[in-house]
């Protein structure tokens, strides 16, 4: 059986039969965490993938087999991406400055340049096969033999080189052997895969020619390059029944010395002394623990001496420190280069599955009395903030690693750390959950202050890019703190807005052939910005309708969406005045806290989005009455699209991002107060309803969980959720992307996010081509990037 968690609901295990006949020998992730690699004893390879997009669903439909044949290395073929993060230049204002792209060759390449995918394994016998996953789907698979003389490979691991190359280190278990590595070249010709191999230099473990340990540690236990872009750093454990010891080696270009006979010949000009490449130790340690699992760090970290000194300087650790478990039950994190001790966790007998028994300060802990369980497999982050192991009981467990090591740091620092990997994850697209395991309620704001301002310091194209991913990263940060729980609100409607707003311009067509300079959303963008009339009609004259003329199924089939912006408006102006009191008098009445919507009061661009549909649904209101969005008024006289744009605009105008932002006035105030009395104000059934574990890991003290138990521990501090969070029994179920009701108790298959908790229709009910298009552009993740997952009805 695979068993697939989400770090997010890790009670709710997917489990998969996974077909092998032997025992699984080897898992291993692709880049993106959508499909996963298998292979077992029997030389069985599967390759799974996720079912309808869903964490909690897969399938698989690819295999390769080399008939008892074990694997004991696997791994995805490198697609070209590699990043360099620069802690030197952390202070920055420039993203592509601290997070570089370095020149990185894919594994191989299809027509124009393209990386291909597949995976390469290396078995028991010496083997290496390479299955290449060709564009119809179809699968070329080869094998070869690492070198001519076959021997028995008990351990070894995969690596890639900038030239597109890839590096197998392997070994026969035995510490007395030489740990062998090769170059495999992996080309298409005529159709088929072709693998050629070639020797490099290899290396004898240094415990091995001392003579004090020439003997004391016969086994190779644990070899791994220390990461995936590197081969020329590899790190080697040999181990006995009771301790270990650990050596780093690097590969290094040496000068070879030339024999007095040729040095007394007159030199040529140009000619150069010739050079080989040489392991060298670079650093062991002392006599260990027996070693029982190895975690390497995956922050693509530059180690060049003024980045290292930096870090140094500064106390920045993550992706400096690899993990090593002993049998003891410990875990300690060393220095990747120097193998210095970084931090000790002592773990405990009694610990739970999931629980963190590590904590920020990274102490060492009184061992307990008692048999301890010990790691029998370990895992970094992407950020290298948490650490994930499974132990010999099968418990799961998770760990923060503090990002100075336990290290004390002033706020300042600990915020720009923090801020640093946020910004890595903005930029990367990786997630940044275990970013958050270190962020405490009273950080939240001075976070979400500081990457704003970071990221409105990059160029225009840039925040265009990040403009979904940084609202996203704020609306996670906003939910750790039930001070800014509202907030979080705020961003995950302005993500809805900003969808809704691109889909409903890109309706929109130029009138003649010829392409203009701008197009008709953006010349609407334009004139919304320069008119300040409160009358929509006279806004209306100055655009070329004839832009905004659609069919009519494509406006009808939207009209739920039209309808969300409608309420949306609405529900904003008729809390003007709550939101204003709670502004100057922050301490107002007994419901003073800050309400969702609050944030957009100073949004300007937000307003001025909001503005610019209502103008586009008054011209298609005029095409087509029946997509216009819905309001109960008390008068039918009651022109309820041309009061909310008077009062939007006033509203846009103390908020414009050209000028002075200035207070909401008298009038404008009154006039919203009067607005419940003159339309009906709906009920926004607000995002985040989100049962995950992340808002309850704010303590220091351990969590336990069960699997198949959902958590019921308080979050946010224990303190008690707002109302417009609360859902009671009865209450009628949203589509937060369809924005339409689903019922009390839905019967169609639904999914919701990991991330944020939105939940959507698994099977879409429309059948009109603009909806379906709405709904495609969130097949794969939800609006704030999350993935999805079923849930029951």
């Amino acid at each position: 059986m695979i068993h697939i968690i989400d770090t997010e609901h890790p009670w709710d295990v997917y489990s998969i039969n996974s077909g092998h006949t032997e025992v699984i020998s080897c898992l291993e992730w692709d880049q993106s965490g959508s499909r996963l690699l298998s292979a077992d004893g029997d030389g069985q390879i599967r390759c799974w993938w996720m079912s309808e997009h869903l964490v909690n669903s897969w399938e698989s439909g690819l295999s390769s087999s080399l008939d008892g044949e074990p694997v004991v290395a696997l791994s995805w073929l490198h697609n070209g991406v590699k990043l360099a993060l620069h802690v030197e230049m952390s202070g920055s204002t420039n993203f592509g400055e601290k997070f570089s792209r370095v020149k990185f060759s894919p594994s191989l390449t299809l027509f124009g340049g393209k990386p291909m995918e597949g995976w390469l394994a290396v078995t028991v016998s010496g083997l290496v096969t390479v299955s290449l996953l060709k564009p119809g789907g179809a699968l070329l698979t080869a094998s070869e033999s690492l070198c001519r003389l076959r021997g028995r490979v008990a351990l070894a691991d995969i690596a890639f080189t900038g030239g597109g190359n890839i590096v197998v280190a392997a070994t026969d278990g035995n510490s007395s052997s030489p740990v062998q590595f090769y170059k495999v070249v992996v080309s298409v010709v005529s159709e088929k895969c072709r693998i050629d191999t070639e020797l490099l230099p290899s290396l004898f473990l240094r415990c091995t020619t001392d003579p004090l340990r020439r003997d004391k540690y016969p086994a190779v236990t644990h070899l791994k390059f220390l990461t995936r872009e590197n081969s020329e750093q590899v790190l080697l454990c040999a181990s006995n029944q009771s301790g270990s010891i650990v050596e780093c080696w690097s590969l290094r270009k040496e000068g070879l010395p030339v024999n007095n006979i040729f040095q007394h010949r007159s030199p040529v000009v140009g000619e150069k002394q010739p050079t080989i490449l040489k392991w060298r130790i670079l650093s062991a340690t002392n006599d260990l623990e027996r070693v029982s699992a190895v975690a390497l760090p995956k922050l693509p970290i530059s180690i060049s001496n003024t980045d290292l000194k930096v870090a140094s300087d500064t106390k920045f650790c993550p992706g400096l420190g690899l993990a090593l478990a002993f049998h003891d039950g410990s875990i300690h994190i060393l220095h990747r280069l120097s193998l210095h001790t970084m931090g000790v966790f002592y773990g405990s007998s009694s610990s739970g599955p999931g629980q963190r028994p590590g904590d920020d300060s990274a102490i060492k802990r009184q061992r307990t009395a008692g048999p301890a369980l010990h790691f029998k497999a370990l895992q970094f982050s992407w950020t290298s903030l948490a650490l994930a192991g499974v132990d010999n009981h099968g418990k799961l467990h998770m760990l923060r690693v503090s990002p100075s090591m336990g290290q004390m740091l002033d706020m300042n620092t600990t915020l720009r750390h923090l801020l640093f990997l946020l910004e890595y994850c903005m930029v990367t697209g990786y997630d940044w959950w275990d970013v958050l395991l270190h962020v405490q309620p009273t950080m939240v704001h001075n976070l979400v202050e500081k990457l704003h301002e970071e990221y409105m310091r990059q160029n225009q194209a840039l925040q265009q890019v990040l403009a979904t991913r940084i609202v996203a990263v704020k609306a996670s940060l906003c939910k750790l703190s039930s001070a800014t729980a509202a907030r979080a609100c705020d961003f995950h409607a302005k993500l809805l807005l900003i969808a809704i707003s691109s889909t409903l311009k890109s309706l929109l067509r130029p009138h003649t052939l010829n392409t203009p300079d701008k197009s008709p959303g953006d010349r609407l963008t334009e004139i919304c910005a320069k008119n300040t009339d409160t009358d929509i009609d006279k806004v209306m004259i100055n655009l070329k309708t004839e832009e905004f003329v659609l069919d009519g199924p494509p406006l009808q089939s939207l009209q739920q969406l039209i309808q969300w912006v409608g309420d949306f408006v609405l529900y904003l102006l008729a809390n003007l005045p709550n939101q204003v009191m709670n502004e100057v008098c922050p301490n107002f009445g007994p419901g003073s806290m800050v309400r969702p919507g609050f944030g957009f009061l100073r949004d300007g661009s937000s307003l001025g989005m909001l503005r610019e549909m209502l103008v586009m649904i008054r011209i298609w209101g005029l095409l087509k009455p029946g997509c216009l969005p819905t309001f109960t008024a008390t008068s039918d006289s009651q022109d309820s699209m041309s009061l909310l744009f008077r009062l939007l605009t006033k509203l846009w105008l103390c908020s414009r991002d050209d000028g002075p932002p200035q207070d909401p006035d008298d009038s404008l105030i009154d006039e919203c107060c009067l607005l419940p009395s003159q339309l009906l104000v709906p009920s926004m059934d607000w995002l985040p309803v989100n049962d995950g574990v992340i808002v309850k890991l704010q303590g220091k003290q351990p969590l336990r969980l069960q699997f198949g138990k959902a958590a019921s521990l308080p979050g946010l501090g224990g303190a008690a959720p707002l109302e417009v969070f609360t859902r009671s029994p009865g209450s009628q179920r949203m589509d937060n992307l369809r924005c339409v009701h689903m019922g009390v108790c839905p019967t169609e298959e639904s999914k919701a996010c990991t991330r944020c908790g939105c939940v959507t229709m698994l099977r879409s009910p429309n059948k009109t081509n603009a909806m379906k298009q709405w709904e495609q552009r969130w097949i794969k993740n939800c609006l704030c990037g999350g993935l999805w997952r079923r849930i029951p009805c």
